[in-house]
């Protein structure tokens, strides 16, 4: 059951990337990420409210958000600093490399999150998993002798890095994720989690964004905004519910969740006609082979 919801995660996931590049064209990063964020606040805004005051009618449905404590409150807390971090890397790096060379690079980060519980949680590598790291890597060193046909230097990019910055951050959320799944409840997880990224986006927004407004690019509304904040919080929901089975293996989830980077890939080829589409498509064959080595590795 959680590999079929880290399926759809995944999908969920690579359509909610699709609406964040077309709102990302030619549009101001922060009021778009904020925007979002304020979206999917004032959605779950309407669980905090029902749960407060009919908790008998919504206990034990989707819907119902249970009473957390200080301790829970700041794990939470810290999760929404690093996702946001992510988040923020990742939109800025979206806005200016093609999706076609965005999407490979974050389908590198289960790579990151077995090296990190290598690291953290001396957990062992199998030679399978091992395999799919070096498989992984290599094509990601390939990727970055490719982007030079774009005029893209990945040692001189600043986006490049954003991007590469965004991946590992998102590897550390994975790692920490797992945690809180066996700690605290997913939906409450999920709501709070939103809230406090909707709290550190308006302090960004007014004090570092709003002040210099007039000398970066202009923000323009856009319903595809909209489109971001409905699919990550479905592509979020499924992927906590499947964290949350007992037998769920991050390092698998991860893998399976970060596939969705096909979706993206495909709208950048067929709707964008992006270039050196056989070569990076090749590359990111061998990418997705890495990962889907880590998750047989990590099955036996």
């Amino acid at each position: 059951m959680w590999v079929f919801l880290a399926l759809l995660s995944a999908i969920l996931l690579g359509i909610y990337d699709v609406f964040k590049k077309r709102s990302l064209k030619e549009n101001a990063v922060i009021p778009v990420l904020a925007s979002s964020i304020f979206i999917s606040a004032v959605f779950f805004s309407f669980f905090l409210f029902a749960s407060k005051v009919a908790p008998e009618q919504v206990s034990g449905t989707w819907f119902y958000v249970p009473e957390m404590d200080l301790h829970a409150h700041l794990c939470i807390f810290l999760k929404s600093a690093i996702v946001l971090g992510s988040w923020i890397s990742a939109y800025f790096g979206m806005k200016n490399v093609p999706i076609t060379i965005f999407s490979p690079i974050r389908a590198t980060q289960p790579v990151w999150t077995v090296i990190g519980a290598f690291i953290i949680f001396a957990e062992r590598l199998t030679p399978l998993q091992a395999t799919g790291i070096i498989v992984t890597i290599v094509s990601f060193y390939l990727f970055s002798l490719a982007g030079l046909k774009e005029g893209i230097s990945w040692k001189r990019n600043k986006w490049i890095w954003l991007i590469i910055l965004a991946t590992l951050l998102g590897a550390a959320s994975g790692l920490y994720d797992k945690h809180l799944m066996r700690s605290f409840d997913r939906v409450g997880v999920q709501v709070f989690s939103t809230m406090y990224q909707a709290l550190l986006m308006l302090i960004i927004l007014f004090a570092l964004w709003y002040p210099r407004r007039k000398h970066t690019t202009p923000f323009e509304w856009r319903w595809s905004i909209v489109g971001i904040s409905v699919f990550l919080i479905l592509a979020d929901y499924v992927y906590f519910w499947a964290l949350s089975s007992d037998n769920a293996l991050i390092s698998i989830v991860s893998t399976i969740r970060r596939s969705g980077a096909v979706v993206p890939f495909l709208y950048g080829a067929l709707m964008l006609k992006e270039k050196n589409l056989k070569l990076k498509g090749i590359l990111l064959c061998g990418i997705l082979c890495g990962v889907c080595l880590l998750t047989i590795g990590a099955l036996r």
